[in-house]
């Protein structure tokens, strides 16, 4: 699908603008500004894998299956202790959020480590 405005895309955009970053200017900078651009290069990365998730669904499954229409609802009943009787639900849910959060942030990261299975 090549979205409502055609291409090139919004999560090519921001591709591209990662791809000069990550190449040209951090081949052409030191300090500061290298690292900057490193900074910068992974969030255009963050944003670019939010624009092609595929599994949005999931998280606002696991809210709605709890009675919650988002995060914020969810963590003000759980400060309110109003599902101290549901914890294994809960928890179930806690980790689909929290998987489907960091396969945005940092895809890879609940995969064990070489040599550490």
């Amino acid at each position: 699908m090549t979205g409502l405005n055609g291409r090139p895309t919004a999560a090519e955009l921001v591709a591209a603008v990662a791809e000069f970053l990550e190449g040209d200017v951090r081949a052409n900078t030191t300090g500061s500004v290298n690292f900057h651009a490193l900074v910068a290069a992974n969030v255009l990365r963050t944003v670019e894998r939010e624009l092609l998730d595929q599994t949005a669904a999931e998280p606002l499954a696991a809210l709605e299956q709890l009675g919650y229409p988002d995060e914020d609802a969810l963590a003000a009943a759980i400060r309110a202790g109003e599902l101290d009787d549901r914890a294994s639900d809960i928890i179930g849910s806690l980790r689909v959020l929290v998987r489907h959060r960091l396969a945005i942030a940092h895809p890879g990261y609940d995969q064990p480590e070489e040599g550490t299975r």
